[in-house]
């Protein structure tokens, strides 16, 4: 297959890598698997992926990259054609922001857009971070959307044309297709969530509002459908979710319907009736999703001789996988080996990234790390967490006004800013990116009384009750609760039995693999045990279990607070309060709970326009130095 990129990139086509994955990807340990819930109806579902298409070059259970994806949808589209059945992709947004692929070049984005394109997929929507800032929304405008051929949908999104300022749907609202084998009638939307933070191009619906709109209600009464298929960046047990299943329920009360999710990055899966399901594929190219569809009618074909002819259930039957993605599970589940896996077109992409990867230089190193630092595989407080490091080391190094570096300061940090792990050994530009991918600088507020700022802290970490009853335009933006955060995992998650049962998606296992799986005596690795509505058997990979722990909303390092003769430190009557621009909001709306009248006129630029990502790189260098 030729490449759809042009440019330095067919310059690739003739790439000889002799495998695919990138080459300093660790290979992937065997393990044993559970097989594909083939049906007639398949998917493959990527969401969350934020720039990770290189895949994971220090976990070798996610070291593929999107070329191996690729080559392993083209080997599933074979098996799914000489079967007869049928096979979709689907990808539900937030590609974007939070690996150095995406973030190092300038403009952010100018590789990851043409090697995404490079995989056919059937329905594509946005996520949110497709959309806080002005230029990324137009690139989805002016890029994603034609390269993607009329498969990109946008039901309840709007954007103002950046050459005419029209307003106008970023992409089309819905479509109808026929499956190519089976010729299942498959009427289409793409949804984003009830969106409130995106940049002033662009236009969010509410969900509730957008369903009740003409041209939706004409599509939904359309009686030649055998399934809806609703690809949304939305929690699956979402108001959103159920507003749109209610309204296809209201017109079609037993047409099949099929729902993927994203934006929580987890693996889930949830009922909404017999014949309604949804997925959620994990987060950063970890997962691909898997889902398949048994008993649908297909309208589209009248052939006795296909596959489902004979087999129509009264109910039809979904079953999903989460499959690790790594080479090793790639070529398990389609009976291929390292020689006989890749395509030609999906080798030619992982040398796309290569390419990629070594002009935004992506391997410099900056320093070595010297153990594994931890998001939420560690709890906090402990040596291992990397919040600790930033609290009590990065923090109070770095963190230094000129102009006021005498003056005590408070510093609060929001870790949902901090997305992914340390290893031990080369924390290079790459690292910095997947660990602090936004550009956040600092802001300050000054002389504000220690009494009020020493509880800002435990004012932003806790679901005060008082700070629920504000405005209607800032409820949106609440710093989310630590329970809450855990449903938005970070990190591969094992227990977390100690969280209320909602938020418990991903569960210890006894690990047992007398259920038809492979590879019995194969020792354990650690990684995902889900546990979702379905049981605990969608994982492809059998894993021991991860800890899980929670983390709180922010942080706070006490920097250059005044000594008490016995040479601790001693509080001060004020401080400047310190923090990440994101949060600015929440630090006003809890200073005000508090009794200040502190606005946003108080507020000023700490530190010129330096950012957390290029302050942890600098920290890194001084105090990590060395070759690995």
């Amino acid at each position: 297959m030729i490449l759809r990129s042009p440019g330095w990139l067919t310059l690739l086509t003739l790439f000889v890598l002799g495998q695919s994955a990138q080459p300093s990807a660790p290979e992937p340990f065997a393990a044993p698997l559970r097989e594909l819930p083939w049906g007639q109806l398949n998917f493959l579902h990527t969401t969350d992926t934020h720039g990770w298409h290189a895949g994971h070059l220090q976990e070798p259970s996610f070291t593929g990259d999107w070329g191996d994806y690729i080559s392993f949808a083209e080997r599933l589209h074979e098996k799914a054609d000489e079967e007869g059945i049928d096979l979709l992709l689907v990808d539900t947004g937030d590609r974007i922001e939070g690996n150095g692929l995406y973030d190092a070049s300038d403009p952010k984005g100018i590789y990851t857009r043409e090697i995404f394109k490079e995989q056919e997929i059937d329905v594509i929507c946005t996520g949110n971070h497709e959309l806080y800032k002005k230029a990324s929304s137009d690139n989805e405008y002016l890029s994603t959307v034609p390269n993607s051929h009329g498969n990109y949908l946008a039901s309840n999104l709007d954007i103002f044309d950046p050459k005419t300022g029209e307003r106008v749907p970023l992409a089309p609202r819905f479509k109808k297709f026929t499956t190519k084998n089976q010729g299942i009638r498959v009427l289409a939307f793409g949804f984003l969530f009830d969106f409130t933070g995106n940049a002033n191009n662009t236009i969010v619906e509410a969900v509730e509002k957008t369903v009740q709109q003409r041209w939706f209600l004409e599509a939904v009464h359309d009686r030649e459908v055998d399934l809806f298929l609703v690809a949304g960046h939305v929690l699956l047990d979402s108001p959103e979710y159920h507003a749109i299943f209610k309204a296809i329920r209201e017109v079609q009360w037993d047409t099949p319907i099929q729902f993927f999710g994203g934006h929580t990055h987890i693996r889930d899966y949830f009922k909404y009736d017999s014949k309604a399901y949804g997925l959620e594929s994990g987060r950063y190219m970890e997962t691909i999703g898997f889902m398949s569809i048994t008993g649908l009618s297909t309208g589209g074909k009248l052939r006795a001789s296909l596959p489902s002819a004979d087999g129509m259930l009264a109910s039809p039957k979904f079953a999903r996988r989460y499959i690790d993605n790594n080479l090793y599970s790639f070529r398990h589940h389609t009976s291929l080996n390292s020689t006989t896996f890749p395509t030609a077109h999906g080798l030619n992409v992982s040398a796309m990234i290569a390419s990629a990867r070594k002009e935004l230089k992506l391997d410099h190193q900056f320093g070595c790390a010297p153990q594994d630092l931890w998001t939420n595989r560690a709890p906090f407080p402990h040596q291992h967490s990397i919040f600790s490091w930033l609290q009590d080391q990065v923090l109070p190094d770095m963190i230094s006004d000129p102009t006021r570096k005498d003056i005590p300061r408070l510093v609060i940090v929001n870790t949902g800013g901090i997305r992914f792990d340390v290893f031990k050994g080369p924390f290079t530009i790459d690292t910095t990116y997947a660990v602090s991918p936004f550009t956040s600088s600092f802001r300050y507020i000054k002389n504000v009384p220690f009494e009020s700022a020493k509880r800002l802290k435990q004012i932003l970490n806790q679901e005060v009750p008082q700070l629920v009853n504000i405005p209607p335009e800032l409820a949106p933006h609440l710093p989310v609760s630590a329970r809450t955060q855990a449903a938005a995992f970070q990190g591969p998650i094992g227990s977390v039995d100690h969280l209320h049962h909602e938020f418990a998606n991903q569960l210890p296992l006894t690990p047992s693999v007398d259920d038809g799986d492979d590879g019995d005596d194969i020792p354990l690795t650690p990684g995902y045990t889900t546990h979702d509505a379905a049981g605990s058997d969608g994982d492809d990979t059998i894993h021991s279990a991860i800890k899980f722990y929670t983390v709180p909303n922010v942080i706070e390092s006490r920097i250059a607070f005044p000594a008490s003769e016995a040479g601790t430190a001693k509080d001060p009557e004020e401080v400047d309060v310190v923090y990440i621009d994101f949060i600015e909001r929440y630090v006003l709306l809890a200073l005000k709970f508090l009794g200040t009248e502190f606005e946003i006129g108080d507020t000023e630029a700490y530190m010129g326009v330096k950012e957390l990502t290029g302050l942890i790189s600098e920290w890194v260098e001084e105090n990590w130095k060395g070759d690995c």
